[in-house]
């Protein structure tokens, strides 16, 4: 799976919580967003680190 499939995953994954918390006021899914937020955050810095280490390294 290329580093953009996880990311959009992460993002589809977390879109009917966002909806559900928003709209509807659904607090556990508030903290289900949270944690999906949480885990994109971790995938970008990686994604950033790996691009960064293949542009200095060639």
């Amino acid at each position: 799976m290329s580093r953009f499939e996880e990311i959009t995953n992460i993002i589809t994954g977390i879109e009917d919580d966002m909806t559900k918390f928003y709209e509807k006021g659904n607090k556990a899914a508030g903290t289900r967003a949270r944690k999906g937020l949480q885990g994109l955050k971790k995938l970008a810095q990686e994604v950033r680190l790996e691009i960064q280490d293949i542009k200095n390294n060639g």
